[in-house]
């Protein structure tokens, strides 16, 4: 029941996730589409792998070997995990309207990347407290939601994706998902509940992330709105305007007919048609209704 559990949680994570991504277009949704699928992946490879090879395996195969295989199973999944909380920090970056640099990303790796080298060390050797490392690991670095959190609440003023507040109550998401999870991993001995516990806070809790974004925000169209909103020159540059053809679009949006801008303008009615038919094709419109729709809703307004 509880990996069905997972199971729909992981998905309704990921599903919502595409969506946030195919509906406005940003960085930020696509990188929290990559942590949805990292994250999951560690999970149901990392976590309910030892599961399996303790509940089905226990009966075949001795205690000692099949604690080599649940640590071998932590170690495999781990990279999954690293890039998971990459792209997690890449999200926030892009949430809070800031540049991920491309230095913290190498070291960030390079970090991960000896760390794992070092675990698969003391794994591989005979010392009895070996099966406590990956939980310090994951424990350790888990600081990425530290981070994440930190350049959420520490976010520009311009260029965010999500408001000052909402950006708090997503804070407080990735702390509560870090505090349980670390107080739980570090509870576990072989107790069942708190086991359940770790892993429902581990799905239920990386699944509210684009639940919140979903459901829980309410000026992410706003913001994104107003942030793709262009200046005229902007606009005209955008689509290949000439000076000529923008007379002729401010016009059409004052609701001046082919014959009066061509009165107005001082040119041939021929010559209106021919410019307006071009900037059909530069746009993408089939008709003035959806011209001056795209104009209205792309263009600032000038005073």
């Amino acid at each position: 029941m509880i990996f069905l559990v997972s199971v729909a949680m992981a998905a309704g994570g990921i599903i919502l996730s595409s969506r946030l991504r195919n509906r406005y277009h940003e960085e930020a949704f696509s990188f929290l589409l990559y942590f949805q699928v990292f994250i999951f992946a560690f999970g149901f490879y990392g976590i309910w792998g030892q599961v399996v090879i303790s509940s089905y395996l226990s009966a075949y195969i001795k205690s000692e070997l099949i604690m080599r295989f649940t640590e071998i199973s932590k170690l495999i999944g781990l990279p999954f995990l690293v890039f998971a909380w990459l792209m997690l920090i890449r999200m926030c970056c892009g949430l809070a309207g800031k540049e991920c640099r491309r230095w913290f990303v190498l070291v960030f790796l390079a970090l991960n990347l000896g760390a794992i080298i070092v675990l698969g060390y003391f794994i591989s050797g005979e010392d009895s407290d070996r099966t406590l490392l990956p939980e310090l690991y994951y424990a350790g670095f888990n600081f990425a939601y530290i981070v994440a959190c930190m350049v959420i609440l520490f976010k520009r003023k311009t260029g965010a994706v999500i408001s000052r507040r909402e950006g708090r109550i997503l804070a407080v998401i990735l702390l509560s998902v870090l505090l349980i999870q670390s107080v739980t991993l570090f509870l576990y001995e072989n107790y069942l509940f708190i086991g359940i516990i770790f892993i429902i806070a581990f799905f239920a809790g990386n699944a509210a992330v684009p639940l919140y974004l979903t459901y829980g925000t309410t000026r992410i169209d706003k913001i994104i709105h107003d942030k793709n909103i262009l200046s005229i020159e902007e606009f005209c540059t955008k689509y290949d305007i000439s000076p000529r053809e923008s007379e002729i679009i401010q016009e059409i949006c004052n609701g001046l007919s082919n014959k009066e801008i061509s009165d107005k303008l001082f040119i041939s009615l021929q010559t209106v048609k021919d410019h307006t038919h071009r900037i059909y094709i530069k746009t993408n419109v089939r008709s003035r209704v959806q011209l001056i729709n795209l104009v209205m809703g792309g263009v600032k307004r000038e005073a």
